[in-house]
């Protein structure tokens, strides 16, 4: 049937008249409204129905945006009393919610999401029940300090569980495009080693033929006087930086130390561009597959695509 023109009329003629902050929800009820005959205030007057939308605060007697939903459903005028809502604080974001939030924020940078594009974009998908302005609260005054809180331990234990984890998701999350299946950043002792220092620290072994243009020179290591809590500690500290700087979670600076082989200053630079700080590519689960082989043919090919500095770099930090 034809929508009614009188939809939005009070039983004496009369037009509804409608109150709702600007904002997407208004751009969209405004057509249904001024079809249905009602009217919209810009400011809130005496009489006009206010609209609010579920989930946000809302005084005393503010009918919910649904109400117009459904009386164009139904192209009926329907009763108000069904779609009052209570006078309330939010809507609870819940834990599958806040997972959507961190998930759709991960890697968009500190401006994009201190904005309101990437918001408006997720309101307009759907991502949740909430508007985009409660969103992007939730998330910038909520989730993200969680993100860059250190994590509370330094139990090298504990955080070579979270490089573990890291490494899991990473395998089975980005395994057709550019993963890694490297273990954890940790030296077969259990005592931890600082990303840059897995990078760098170089050592010989069976690997040395495949490489004539390389000399892999064994590097004397002075004893460690640090205790291995100091070790994490540091690490811990280069990964809160890197998630402050960049605005991303814990679990995004580990990845990208995976796929940067430890080193901390391509690390920095893949976070900050997207690309390998020497113009090589990062390092995929397809190519340490290859690495594994012990075929001269591969591993010429992985040389031409890495170089041979990456490749034996590569090898090591594999092998740690």
């Amino acid at each position: 049937a034809a929508r009614s023109r009188s939809l939005f009329l009070w039983d004496d003629g009369h037009p509804m008249r409608f109150y709702l902050r600007p904002g997407l929800a208004k751009l969209r009820l405004a057509p249904l409204v001024l079809a249905g005959g009602g009217r919209l205030c810009r400011v809130q007057e005496p009489g006009a129905v206010l609209l609010a939308q579920p989930g946000e605060v809302a005084p005393d007697g503010a009918v919910s945006t649904e109400y117009v939903a459904e009386c164009v459903k139904h192209n009926q005028r329907l009763p108000l009393e069904p779609f009052l809502l209570a006078a309330r604080g939010r809507l609870a974001f819940t834990e599958a919610e806040d997972a959507a939030l961190l998930q759709a924020a991960r890697g968009q940078g500190a401006v994009r999401v201190s904005g309101c594009a990437l918001w408006i974009e997720l309101e307009r998908s759907g991502l949740t029940r909430h508007s985009w302005e409660a969103m992007r609260d939730r998330y910038l005054r909520h989730l993200r300090p969680r993100l860059l809180e250190p994590p509370q331990t330094e139990d090298p234990t504990q955080i070579r569980g979270l490089f573990a984890a890291a490494n899991r998701e990473f395998e089975s999350t980005e395994s057709e495009s550019d993963s890694s299946d490297v273990a954890e950043l940790s030296t077969q002792d259990g005592v931890r080693r600082s990303p840059g220092q897995t990078a760098s620290e170089l050592k010989t072994g069976p690997e040395d033929s495949a490489f004539p243009d390389v000399q892999l020179q064994r590097q004397e290591r002075p004893k460690s006087t640090c205790s291995s809590s100091n070790v994490v500690g540091q690490i811990v500290k280069t990964m809160e930086h890197f998630m402050e700087k960049f605005a991303v979670d814990l679990l995004t600076v580990t990845q990208a130390f995976l796929k940067n082989s430890g080193d901390v200053e391509a690390t920095s630079y893949f976070l900050q561009t997207g690309q390998r700080l020497d113009g090589y590519p990062v390092w995929s689960r397809e190519d340490d597959l290859e690495l594994q082989k012990d075929d001269e043919h591969v591993r010429n090919k992985l040389i031409a695509k890495f170089g041979a500095e990456n490749v034996a770099k590569r090898i090591v930090f594999r092998e740690s």
